[in-house]
C-alpha cells in the first residue's frame, strides 16, 4: 500500500472521474472470485472504480479488507463508489 499525498490522492480522483465501475459487489459479497477480479484489473488497469449494489452500510470495512489483502490503495469512497490503485511495476510508464 503506497502513501500518497493529498495532492496526489486529488490527481487520482480527477483521472477516476470518468472511468465506469469495473467490478461490482452484489448480493454474494466480496467472495473470493470479486476479489480475484478486483486483483487482475488492478494489475492491468491500475485505477479502478468498484461499485456497491449490496452490503452498502459494510462498504468502508469491506474496502479495507480487499484493498489490505491486495496491497492497493483506497483513494476515496463517494457514494457507493470505492477508488482503488495499486501501481503495476511492470507496466510501462
Amino acid at each position: 500500500m503506497e502513501n500518497l499525498t493529498s495532492k496526489q490522492r486529488k490527481e487520482f480522483e480527477k483521472a477516476a472521474h470518468d472511468l465506469e465501475p469495473v467490478v461490482i459487489i452484489g448480493g454474494n459479497g466480496a467472495t473470493e472470485g470479486v476479489v480475484k477480479m478486483i486483483d487482475d484489473c488492478l494489475t492491468h488497469h491500475e485505477l479502478i472504480k468498484v461499485k456497491f449494489n449490496e452490503f452498502k452500510d459494510e462498504k468502508k470495512e469491506i474496502t479495507d479488507n480487499i484493498v489490505n489483502e491486495l496491497g492497493a490503495t483506497l483513494i476515496r469512497i463517494i457514494g457507493n463508489v470505492a477508488i482503488l490503485y495499486r501501481e503495476n511495476p511492470e507496466k510501462d510508464k
